[in-house]
């Protein structure tokens, strides 16, 4: 398989400030669509806990709210941002809300093009991308966090 880069993706920080996915060149990120009304939301507790436990080693989670899916995202970035901290305990970097079905936007017009290529089915889809800006793997909603699947392949990923 070709490897897709998301080095160059540019998206919005919580500030509205444009980035480079490539600004994190050197880390294992987890980019995940969330949203605060879905029966997956308590996967920000196990995100949460991801990060905690791998930042040390050059993990991040990069959390992108999106209400494309049963509209169960329809607060502002500062109402979502208070309901993660408070009700997940969960500070993992959020961004401006985007589009990961129909017309969408980054980082889901690169992402969607990794194999296996195909829109995103749902909220908290989650894709795995290397220090090197690859994407390396992608994990329906229903990966929890906790799961040995998802372990595993960031525990790879931060040897490589």
């Amino acid at each position: 398989m070709a490897s897709l880069s998301v080095k160059d993706v540019s998206v919005r920080d919580a500030g509205g400030e444009e980035r480079r996915l490539g600004d994190w060149a050197g880390q294992v990120l987890l980019i995940v669509n969330v949203a605060s009304h879905c029966g997956f939301t308590r996967q920000y507790s196990g995100l949460q806990q991801l990060q905690e436990a791998y930042r040390p080693q050059g993990f991040a989670v990069l959390g992108f709210p999106c209400n494309d899916f049963g509209a169960q995202e329809p607060g502002t970035l500062p109402e979502i941002q208070h309901f993660c901290a408070t009700n997940f305990g969960a500070n993992f970097e959020l961004f401006e809300k985007v589009h990961a079905a129909g017309a969408k936007t980054e980082p889901y017009i690169t992402l969607t093009q990794a194999e296996p290529a195909g829109d995103v089915a749902w909220n908290f889809e989650k894709f795995l991308i290397g220090r090197d800006g690859t994407v390396l793997a992608r994990f329906k909603s229903a990966v929890e966090p906790e799961s040995r699947e998802l372990i595993d392949a960031i525990e790879a990923a931060l040897a490589a």
